[in-house]
């Protein structure tokens, strides 16, 4: 992605189901669990580079011994951070006696992170303060094993206010209005109510209280606990959790907007936000490893039993699809091709807007995350041209010669390693005109690579938010080149609306499509439309969020999908230019067509899965209309 989002974080949830002498004898390490850990959230650092954390539960320690740990980073590599601090303390371990690194015993009662149950986060900051405070896990502690609560999440809620203002009225008094501590008090709360009625109960059976704890860690109803806690949560969430006495769950939203993935067997019980993570980290297949189903919490007790159990009930499936556009690896075996299947999709677009110049036409790729959609379009444009050649071969009848059918076999579509991003360079000049000229050369580009005024060149990026860095350096670098034409193609649909489910495009000015569409509906004389929309989503502000409509879809309304990107063009082409500039945007339906399984479009339609996604795009309208710099939830 050439503008780069911030979005969506990961997480990894580890239970070994042995004991810990079992890794050691097995496979040489009483830290084989940790060490899996490290390489489950290393192969998640896609999902989160502004933040890290880990926790660690032991189970069965005594009164008095520490079985709780974490670690926290926002440095420069957080995760390689967090385990270096952990590894730290081994290493002095080893030290010391090296024997002691094979003494479970002394490991649990003198060294962190030597439990049985791991709970792991990469973070991208959407909003706030990129401080340790906002990074996952979070802790709510207790002087009761069962009432200690870990949770990291990958979630977004909208309805945070909504959902405050009942923890206000059940007596509480939360020390912030964030999703995160909402969310951790929502699930704390009723874990409480169930410590307290599993107590009364066993109380008044007239068990001692030892004896109630011990049964209450047995007894305790995770999968209650969740259904009263998330009943009324809007939005999008995989958010995973430990209990101080060992049991851990992972509860995905109904419309399964975040992705969860998990593997059990007699070892260990696995979780992860991406499928080939498990993969490599434990040499599976991919028929192994399941999908958390919407709706669903995979939930691991204590005693090491694994169920998947319905909480909520499961609605329409709105998997995200940017997860297979951009965010996800791109190792996953569906995600590989469908990202192939979105480059060959547009081929037909791409060629009619070279007139399928293809001796005169060179494809390239930019950036580095669009390199599988770029394959996918060299396979199309093959097909395409081997179709071209059927034709001119049938035209030359029986009496060809072997000169023109060898010109005719020998064609083929021009590939051209175009721009590398020269990731060294670095500034800090504040003045915009000196910043520019920098940004300008972000990229290198092979020259000689491109006929001038002769070729057209063609440029595939996975997807085009704000247009930012097209308009201020890859246009520009790309054009010293001298194409006599640049198309720029994105294997993504345009992005015209906010994302409230985990994704950092929370306000409408930061989408080129949304200012195409605004600079259209003036430049013919249609501006009354824009106040109309403000009036009508001023009129919704004050109704339950299960009764608002998405009026920023009449914006859209008067323009087909190419006049849209013909004024997007118009705007991100710099001045000065030589050559003539298109852009091209996957269609909706093709972008179904490439990821059937994932069906959640509303960045680009507008069709929100819950009902505060409607009220969300129509505060982010009211927002920009009032220039508010804000997000709008």
């Amino acid at each position: 992605m050439s503008d780069p989002i911030k979005h969506e974080c990961g997480i990894a949830l580890l239970r070994l189901k042995q004991p810990l002498e079992y890794y050691l004898e097995k496979y040489g390490s009483a830290l084989w669990g940790l060490n899996k850990m490290h390489l489950l959230m290393e192969k998640q650092h896609n999902r989160g580079q502004d933040g890290a954390g880990i926790a660690n539960i032991k189970l069965d320690m005594q009164p008095g011994e520490r079985y709780i740990s974490r670690s926290r980073s926002v440095q420069k590599n957080p995760t390689q951070d967090i385990f270096d601090q952990i590894n730290a303390k081994f290493k002095a371990i080893y030290d010391e006696n090296p024997e002691k690194l094979k003494d479970v015993a002394f490991l649990k009662q003198n060294a962190g992170f030597t439990g049985e149950v791991f709970l792991g986060h990469l973070r991208y900051g959407t909003y706030g303060r990129n401080s340790i405070e906002s990074c996952h896990p979070f802790l709510r502690q207790s002087n009761w094993m069962t009432r200690n609560l870990v949770v990291a999440g990958n979630f977004n809620l909208t309805n945070v206010d909504e959902l405050f203002e009942v923890l206000v009225e059940l007596g509480q008094h939360p020390k912030e209005k964030s999703d995160t501590v909402t969310v951790m008090e929502k699930i704390g709360h009723f874990l409480d109510v169930e410590n307290d009625e599993l107590y009364a109960h066993y109380k008044a059976l007239g068990y001692g209280k030892t004896e109630i704890y011990a049964r209450i860690q047995d007894e305790i109803k995770i999968d209650k606990i969740l259904k009263k806690a998330s009943e009324r949560w809007d939005g999008g969430y995989a958010m995973a959790g430990l209990l101080g006495h060992g049991s851990a769950f992972v509860l995905r939203d109904p419309n399964g907007i975040r992705p969860a993935f998990w593997y059990e067997d007699d070892e260990i019980c696995v979780v992860a936000s991406e499928r080939p993570v498990i993969q490599t980290a434990f040499n599976l297949k991919e028929e192994d490893i399941q999908e958390l189903k919407p709706g669903h919490a995979l939930i691991i007790e204590k005693k090491g039993q694994v169920k998947e159990l319905q909480i909520n009930k499961p609605r329409e499936l709105k998997q995200c699809s940017f997860e297979r556009i951009y965010f996800s690896r791109g190792s996953d075996t569906d995600i590989y091709k469908e990202r192939k299947a979105l480059g060959r999709l547009i081929v037909k677009d791409v060629l009619d807007s070279v007139g399928h110049d293809y001796d005169n036409s060179v494809f390239s790729f930019i950036p580095n995350t669009a390199e599988v959609s770029f394959y996918g379009l060299i396979k199309g444009l093959e097909e395409a041209l081997n179709e071209h050649k059927l034709t001119q071969i049938q035209a030359l009848g029986n009496n060809a010669s072997p000169e023109a059918l060898s010109e005719i076999i020998k064609r083929r579509a021009r590939i051209e390693k175009i721009a590398i991003k020269d990731a060294k360079l670095r500034t800090f000049i504040t003045q915009d005109d000196s910043r520019d000229d920098l940004v300008a050369h972000v990229y290198d580009i092979t020259y000689g690579s491109v006929r001038r005024g002769t070729d057209n060149l063609i440029v595939i990026d996975d997807s085009i938010v704000r247009g930012t860095t097209l308009r201020q350096s890859i246009l520009r670098i790309l054009d010293r080149l001298g194409p006599k034409k640049i198309v720029v193609v994105s294997s993504a649909p345009q992005i015209r609306y906010p994302d409230c489910y985990g994704i950092d495009m929370a306000k409408m000015g930061d989408f080129i499509a949304f200012e195409a569409a605004i600079a259209l509906l003036r430049e013919r004389g249609q501006a009354n439309l824009i106040d109309e929309v403000y009036k009508a989503a001023l009129e919704q502000v004050q109704l339950p969020k299960e009764q608002v409509k998405n009026v920023v879809q009449r914006i859209y309304a008067p323009f087909t999908d190419k006049e849209i990107s013909a004024q997007i063009a118009k705007m991100l082409t710099p001045a000065g230019m030589q050559a003539e500039v298109e852009i091209i945007y996957q269609t909706v339906e093709n972008l179904h067509i490439a990821c059937p399984g994932h069906t959640g479009d509303w960045y680009f339609t507008g069709n929100y899965p819950t009902p505060g996604g409607n009220k969300v795009v129509n505060r982010a309208f009211i927002n920009w209309m009032e220039k508010r710099n804000e997000r709008a939830y």
